[in-house]
């Protein structure tokens, strides 16, 4: 081989360990978050799980049930997500593969971290590096998991309550059992933020 096609061999050889399986953001951003805002949205999260957590064990085994249950017990969960969203520029959902609301669906990426949670009863959490919507970033995961109250909407399909067949007749949120795998916290932190507030300090 002469000299003259060295150039383009090199520059060849460059882009197909560029090409890799599809997924280069692990190998363009840093290895790991920034230990502050981790710390952070590890926080947040956690708080949120608890308020869950804690919101849930209020169903109690008397009581009927139904719309005002989900205002009390649900809802609350959803809005402090949204608000948490709107504070900090976080990307902050609740996803799942079985789930009610199609606006909670897995998408690529959740649904790569989904399997994992789901493979791995002990993994509680893990960071990713994530492209979403054109933005690279950092992807925050957290498992939920199905606590016994719970099973009032999201036990066996024939005793949910009338108003969750009535208004979610797609609905694919049941057949859990006490300790499983209901779904992911995610947030995703993109780069164009996090250099934002760097550049602000």
């Amino acid at each position: 081989m002469t000299t003259r096609w060295l150039p383009v061999l090199v520059l060849l050889i460059g882009l197909l360990a560029g090409c890799g399986n599809g997924t280069s953001t692990e190998e363009a951003g840093p290895t790991e978050p920034d230990a502050a805002w981790r710390a952070d949205v590890e926080r947040e999260v956690a708080s949120l799980n608890a308020m869950r957590s804690r919101l849930a064990q209020t169903i109690t085994s008397e009581e009927t049930v139904d719309m005002g249950t989900f205002a009390r017990v649900c809802k609350p969960v959803g809005q402090r997500a949204r608000a948490l969203s709107d504070s900090t520029g976080w990307v902050v959902q609740q996803i799942a593969d079985k789930y009610r609301n199609p606006a909670n669906q897995l998408d690529s990426t959740g649904a790569e971290a989904h399997a994992r949670f789901a493979a791995n009863p002990d993994l509680t959490q893990r960071w990713t590096r994530v492209e979403r919507n054109g933005a690279s970033g950092w992807r925050y995961y957290r498992r939920i998991t199905v606590e016994p109250t719970c099973l009032a909407c999201h036990g066996a399909k024939e005793t949910r309550p009338d108003f969750v067949k009535q208004n979610y007749p797609d609905d694919k949120a049941y057949g859990f059992e006490a300790g499983d795998l209901r779904g992911l916290y995610a947030v995703f932190i993109p780069d164009s933020l996090r250099a934002a507030q760097a550049a602000s300090d």
